[in-house]
């Protein structure tokens, strides 16, 4: 903890640009990862209560835990939408390499531990461990959701996050390699999915706290090339990138008369004084069929949303902006798969049984099963009512959406 690799996350803030809206979201990666290696010392405690956990293996979880978001760039998850613009490594990949190939490693060595062992199991990475490990680290029972679901809940100051982890973790147990909760205890899951979900709305994608962090992916993405924030070539370049030395970088960005780096600049100016653009339409799909999400998911189209809304609004296309949140409503497991079953099991007169339930006999689960997207259009306060009018006739009015969905 004590080392400049993992201090650096300190200076990376867990919710990129929300505290712009709520204020005291100022927690950062580095309390998360002290939580989550917190709360995999519990999880080890109930393993080691059930099945052979010795202590080694659960000095290998915690240490996962508390490495598992080093490979974090500056503002957090929004750096990865930078990253992959451009064929990047994502912050998992990241994770790995800072483990192995930093001090970090050393350190782990010096206290009998495997860094290519740990970077693996630090990302849940499916195959190096018993899948009830890599389950414990990432996936709808982890560490780290349970973690950032009570912090992010407690810094931001909304109800949803209130969830009895403890009571969840007491109740695992292990079925095939597998994590599997007492049957008991089936209403804290169901509240930890509900607080995800409710999270997911109310902060992670408030259409506020969006409108800041696109200011953030576009200033950097124009940007990019002159301050080389993307080149992970280097770890030492990307070690030295975080919150506050990118916005530095962009403040102080030489335009040269170039107008990618002087909008990138005024963008990143507008974001220090909370300027924030204006979100002038907005459309939820949620669920497990959806005609649209193929279209969200294009660049192209969304290219194309943008064009024709700055020709009936005749206004400049560089101030319209076509963003799409998206996220599984119940979270994926460390396998990368859609959670689709929980596993519970009843204590009985002789022992224990054990059965699989899918995620559709839980009313409350199923109806949050699947993907939400969030389709946005932003645009500069100036424009407001121009792109608004223009959005209202060929979104709403329109049947725009409708024919995209249609066209192969």
């Amino acid at each position: 903890m004590d080392t400049a690799v993992f201090q650096r996350l300190r200076r990376i803030k867990q919710l990129a640009g929300a505290h712009l809206t709520y204020p005291g979201a100022q927690h950062s990666r580095f309390e998360h990862a002290v939580g989550c290696c917190h709360l995999a010392g519990s999880v080890s405690t109930t393993l080691n209560s059930i099945i052979d956990f010795d202590e080694k293996d659960a000095q290998e979880l915690r240490a996962a835990a508390l490495l598992h978001d080093l490979g974090h760039g500056p503002f957090s998850h929004i750096f990865e939408e930078v990253m992959a613009q451009k064929g990047r490594e994502n912050h998992e990949e990241m994770t790995q390499r800072i483990i192995r190939k930093t001090e970090i490693g050393d350190i782990l060595k010096g206290s009998s531990l495997d860094p290519l062992e740990v970077s693996k199991l630090a990302v849940a990475l499916s195959g190096s461990k018993p899948q009830y490990v890599n389950d414990s680290i990432g996936g709808g029972l982890s560490v780290d959701t349970m973690d950032y679901l009570l912090r992010d809940s407690y810094f931001t100051g909304v109800e949803y996050g209130k969830v009895d982890v403890q009571r969840i973790i007491n109740s695992l147990d292990v079925v095939e390699e597998k994590l599997a909760l007492d049957q008991a205890a089936l209403y804290a899951f169901e509240a930890l999915a509900i607080a995800r979900y409710e999270m997911f709305r109310a902060v992670y994608f408030h259409k506020t706290v969006r409108a800041g962090e696109v200011m953030l992916i576009t200033a950097m993405q124009l940007a990019d090339d002159e301050l080389g924030l993307t080149n992970t070539g280097s770890l030492r370049n990307f070690l030295e990138l975080t919150d506050e030395s990118v916005i530095i970088r962009l403040l102080q960005l030489v335009t040269g008369g170039k107008s990618n780096l002087r909008l990138a600049k005024d963008l990143a100016h507008q974001y220090t004084e909370r300027r924030l653009m204006k979100c002038v339409y907005e459309k939820l799909v949620q669920g497990k069929d959806r005609v649209l999400q193929p279209i969200f998911a294009q660049r192209k189209l969304r290219e194309e949303i943008a064009s024709e809304l700055s020709k009936r609004a005749e206004v400049d296309p560089e101030t319209i902006y076509v963003d799409v949140s998206a996220t599984p409503s119940v979270p994926y497991t460390s396998k990368r798969q859609s959670l689709s079953s929980v596993t519970l099991v009843s204590k009985t007169a002789t022992g224990k049984r054990y059965e699989s339930k899918s995620i559709d006999e839980f009313p409350l689960l199923r109806d949050i099963t699947g993907f939400m997207d969030i389709l946005r259009i932003y645009t500069q306060p100036h424009n407001r009512l121009r792109v608004e009018e223009a959005a209202q006739t060929l979104l709403v009015r329109g049947d725009y959406l409708q024919n995209m969905a249609m066209t192969p």
